[in-house]
């Protein structure tokens, strides 16, 4: 492989951190406003959100003697975390998300020494049921957005129609017509060019970027000190446990890739620095963090497979978090272009877990019935929570949730039904993760 100089391991990084920046900034452009920050706020939760994304990719890149996959892998938001983020906030506040996000974080830490005890628990009915409606219900938050944001004096106006199909268009064609790279910034160049048009139709403002300072530093507890609520650790450490069998498959396809074979030590480290990540997101008031399968595939695109190239993505994040001017410029999206991308992107969470089904055997009607089971109670729990309202409200505060209630309903159905199969050997399960691995480039 060719030596490479620092100008190109800087620009190589850089071309990492424009693959994962639209997944990285899109999580906390949904979440401060479902929960009600302002623009002050939701610049500092970009902003943090991006140095925090840093310090995890470094963490698990560079690593240390019991930390680290040691592997060229960006580490950002996971997309599955909006869903039950937003719950919790609107339900218990903003400091609830970070205590639950804090005990997720070690509770990931703790079972990483059991992954291959706790993936038996986790088949492919039960995670591609729980991805699934994860995914159905951020589909409203989607459309609410398209229409302008719930709420907004102008929603469902033709202009911000017009925004939300131009973007959600534009992200059609670039995945239509262009291939690798151009395929993987696709939402950040449609959010570009929405905002652009967006600009010129007099619906964008700078006021906020102008006010922003140029460098800051960064706090932990921003937000407040974290509290801690049963319901919302439950569901954090479900999406947790999703996150780990998610990386573990991105591991596993990032080692084929670099020709190194890996051990059951090496996933148990890489698993241990995730967890150590999402404790620090907790601490930082930033996000749960997870491995991008999409900077996987750019490494497989560009055959760049050195550690160094990833250290500098980590540092350029870092860098970035630091600059407030950097975050309020990406507040001035307008909500309608947003939900364009969203539309998308949301759908793809709903993918996801149809792909994972797809290793389901539908030919047992045992499986056929924790699918229906599980999303049908989970989806109906979260467009009828009404029906819980005689409860008392501790009960209330999780079974009102479908995301926790339809898990639940399918790792219990799964134990009822399969409870032969949860002897699988350890083998069996990381050879089934690793040929049902696929790579997104999106």
């Amino acid at each position: 492989m060719e030596k490479l100089n620092p100008v190109k391991v800087g620009t190589l990084g850089f071309q990492h951190v424009l693959a994962m920046y639209a997944g990285a900034v899109i999580v906390p452009l949904i979440v401060g406003p479902a929960i009600g920050l302002n623009a002050q706020q939701l610049a500092y939760l970009i902003s943090i959100d991006l140095f925090t994304c840093g310090i995890a990719t470094l963490l698990q890149v560079v690593g240390g003697k019991h930390f680290g996959i040691k592997l060229p892998v960006i580490l950002g938001c996971t997309f599955t975390a909006v869903g039950p983020m937003i719950a919790i906030g609107q339900l218990q506040g903003i400091t609830a998300i970070y205590g639950a996000i804090i005990v997720s974080g070690i509770i990931v830490m703790i079972l990483s020494q059991f992954m291959s005890k706790i993936m038996r628990f986790f088949p492919p009915v039960v995670t591609g049921s729980v991805v699934t409606i994860i995914g159905v219900s951020l589909i409203p938050v989607a459309m609410n957005n398209a229409a302008g944001g719930l709420g907004s004096p102008d929603f469902g106006s033709p202009q911000n129609l017009f925004l939300a199909c131009f973007t959600l268009i534009l992200i059609i064609l670039m995945n239509r017509f262009f291939k690798g790279y151009m395929r993987a910034i696709s939402v950040l160049l449609s959010l570009v060019a929405g905002t652009i048009a967006a600009y010129f139709m007099g619906m964008v403002s700078f006021t906020d970027v102008a006010n922003a300072s140029w460098f800051h530093i960064v706090q932990p507890f921003y937000f407040g000190i974290p509290t801690f609520n049963v319901s919302a650790i439950l569901m954090m450490t479900l999406v947790a446990i999703v996150s780990m069998i998610e990386s573990t498959g991105v591991f596993l396809a990032l080692g084929d890739i670099c020709d190194r074979k890996l051990e059951s030590k090496d996933i148990k480290k890489g698993l241990r620095a995730e967890g150590l990540a999402v404790i620090i997101g907790g601490i930082f008031n930033a996000f749960p963090y997870t491995s991008f399968s999409q900077n996987v595939g750019l490494v497989a695109l560009t055959k760049v497979k050195t550690r160094n190239v990833v250290i500098s993505a980590g540092v350029i994040l870092m860098i970035l978090g630091l600059l407030p001017k950097v975050a309020a410029l990406t507040t001035i999206i307008p909500t309608a272009v947003l939900g364009g991308a969203m539309i998308p992107m949301f759908g793809m969470v709903i993918s996801s877990g149809v792909r994972m089904l797809s290793a389901v055997d539908f030919s047992k009607n045992e499986n056929l019935l924790i699918i229906a089971c599980s999303v049908g109670i989970g989806l109906g729990s979260a467009v009828v929570p009404a029906i819980f309202g005689s409860l008392p409200t501790s009960i209330r505060l999780l079974v009102e949730n479908g995301i926790v209630l339809g898990s639940v309903t399918a790792i219990l159905l799964n134990v009822v039904f399969n409870y032969k199969d949860l002897n699988i050997s350890k083998n069996d399960q990381v050879n089934q993760l690793n040929s049902d691995h696929s790579i997104d480039l999106i």
